[in-house]
């Protein structure tokens, strides 16, 4: 693959700015370099946003917000249906540049931008559907309804897993809902930000009635983070990542008394019941467990088997596992590519070495991988441990293909299992037993926010409300009703008559 051509089909420099208002852009000055976990290389660099230069993007984007809430909201949805037809156009590209930059599958990085192209599309039939509701006055001569308005600027901090698709889940939507948006993406993931930011300025340019500041970026680590999460110009904070990172923003967004939306970690679990079908339980945990190298917020890390047919599912399982090809996420062939980091790698090797000192037995073993193909140090065996759902490892969210597999006698057992960690993300069942899937989907059964039957865990579809519970952070992204998280509500309260009735029948007589 040309990673070249598409690199300049991107607009992708060997040094890129850290602040992006639109198409003006601030000074290099120090940078981030972002390596490759495919082949260890470097990509490219991208500078750093400097207190001084988060100021400007901040006001940009502050005066941005006030213009573009007077945009009539379906106008603002065809400046989003157009950067949905200039992402179609460089979708290749992109997807390329997401699957090289993060390693995950070029499939599964051509997926993500299909997911913002769908998006786009769902945003621009929201534009003409941001409905409030009327309610019946209790006096009379009056009416009573209300109405949602934008919220001003919205800022975004999302993941390296997923670095283009959960920005644009959030910002088709506060565009539409007339907002305003500043995004600090992840510093393992700048140049996949940079290439979407060029993409809008492009759809943008020429737009009289679209203001600069309406899509800002700003590179950095955390501390560019705390920028936004401390100041009360930005009205919302959506941010994707650890549980430990969204603790710490929340507190942040909750002392100036803002507004928070949180996507935060996840250790999903699929219940195999004693009738379910093979041919759906391994490719649904195979691919939860081992896409995105384990590195989805999704990804089904604990597998509850009926002990049944326990010994069936693993050795199928195993049978599976044998058959993965790692190498090159570039290369089709491939199932899994590499982790992010070296970072990562270590957490997966003791996480590993935890499962046996707690007590646990490695089914699949795991390994890091050397020689041809793998110099990056990155590449890893996705691995099956044996466990019990009460080990500190197996409760704990390991970012890495390792799954769990435990038994279970009675479904009531499995759901407690299953909700039995401090993560509510997803989680599935497999049955083919009316009575288990509507216990599953019931109030007594799984406490996620994501309940599915006879698939599994990873992955989501636009339509459908997005997020979790418990300390996966009780935030929801995309389909449904999630709009209103980047709205105000207000009641309003008219009265065409020619008396001032008070409420509750109150006399004041003067």
């Amino acid at each position: 693959m040309n990673m070249k051509a598409h690199l300049d089909q991107l607009g992708i420099q060997a040094e890129n700015p850290g602040v992006q208002i639109g198409a003006s852009s601030a000074s290099i000055g120090a940078t981030i370099s972002s390596l490759s976990p495919a082949d260890g290389k470097t990509i490219g660099a991208t500078g750093v946003c400097s207190a001084a230069d988060y100021e400007k993007a901040i006001a940009a984007a502050t005066e941005a917000g006030k213009e573009w809430r007077t945009v009539p909201a379906p106008l603002r949805g065809e400046v989003v249906r157009l950067y949905g037809e200039a992402l179609r156009h460089h979708k290749d590209a992109l997807g390329a540049l997401v699957s090289y930059e993060m390693g995950k599958s070029l499939q599964e990085g051509l997926g993500e931008v299909q997911e913002m192209i769908d998006i786009c599309d769902f945003a621009v039939g929201l534009s003409r559907q941001l409905y409030g509701l009327t309610m019946h006055s209790e006096r009379p001569g009056h009416r009573m309804y209300e109405q949602w308005h934008p919220l001003g600027v919205v800022g975004i901090i999302s993941a390296f897993n997923f670095p283009v698709a959960v920005w644009n889940w959030n910002t088709a939507l506060a565009w539409v809902c007339g907002n305003a948006c500043i995004w600090k993406p992840s510093e393992k993931t700048p140049l996949t930000a940079v290439a979407c930011q060029n993409i809008w300025n492009e759809v943008t340019a020429d737009m009289e009635h679209v203001p600069a500041g309406l899509s800002c970026i700003i590179q950095g680590d955390y501390q560019v983070g705390e920028m936004m999460t401390q100041d009360k110009r930005v009205a919302m904070i959506s941010a994707t990542g650890s549980i430990r990172m969204g603790k710490i923003v929340a507190q942040a967004v909750a002392a100036r008394l803002g507004k928070s939306l949180l996507e935060l970690g996840g250790n999903n679990a699929i219940i195999v019941e004693p009738d379910a079908e093979l041919k759906m339980v391994v490719p649904g945990t195979v691919f939860g467990a081992v896409g995105t190298c384990g590195q989805r917020c999704t990804s089904t890390r604990r597998l509850i088997i009926h002990s049944s047919i326990y010994d069936q599912v693993v050795e199928a399982l195993t049978s599976a596992y044998s058959q993965l090809r790692i190498g090159d996420p570039l290369d089709e062939n491939n199932h899994v590519g590499p982790l992010i980091d070296k970072d990562a790698v270590g957490m997966y090797e003791q996480a590993l070495k935890s499962v046996v000192e707690q007590g646990g037995k490695i089914l699949v073993e795991g390994a890091v991988l050397e020689g041809a193909g793998y110099e990056s140090g990155c590449y890893v065996k996705p691995a099956i441990a044996e466990a019990t759902n009460d080990m500190a490892i197996v409760q704990h969210e390991t970012f890495a293909p390792i799954l769990y597999v435990m038994k279970y006698d009675t479904l009531d057992e499995a759901i407690a299992m299953q909700n039995g960690v401090v993560q509510g993300l997803s989680s599935a069942i497999m049955t083919t037993s009316l009575r288990s899937a509507e216990l599953f989907l019931s109030a007594a059964g799984s406490d996620c926010g994501i309940a599915n039957v006879n698939i599994g865990t990873s992955g989501a579809e636009i339509g459908g409300a997005f997020g979790g519970e418990k300390e996966t952070g009780g935030g929801r992204e995309s389909g449904s009703d999630a709009w209103k998280s980047y709205m105000r509500r207000q009641t309003n309260t008219i009265n065409y008559s020619t008396e001032l009735p008070l409420a509750q029948g109150i006399k004041f007589d003067f």
